[in-house]
């Protein structure tokens, strides 16, 4: 993981570690402070999903690129050898000729 993957997790997860703490020490009755908590705790979680959708997404969009890019390569790879291999064979002709 790069260094701004790790920054922007320790981010997050200070975000998430700092609201639990601030619910949990707020002057008010424990079913409010869990009701709170389980609220922030939610709005997290499907934030962190999406998150986590966006990763995938975009790591099979670099994938399919990849995969595009390295089969044009194939592809030209095999003309060029196609193409050598004509001119070899050419070359051979020209030598039984002589």
């Amino acid at each position: 993981m790069s260094s701004r993957g790790n920054s922007f997790f320790a981010f997050i997860l200070g975000a998430i570690t700092g609201g639990i703490l601030g619910v949990l020490f707020a002057p008010d009755k424990g079913t409010n402070t869990r009701d709170k908590l389980t609220y922030r705790l939610d709005k997290y979680k499907k934030r962190l999903e999406e998150i986590v959708e966006d990763l995938v997404e975009g790591a099979d969009m670099v994938e399919n690129e990849a995969k595009s890019e390295g089969e044009k390569i194939v592809k030209d790879a095999k003309v060029k050898a196609e193409k050598l291999l004509d001119d070899v064979n050419g070359l051979i002709d020209q030598i039984k000729t002589k």
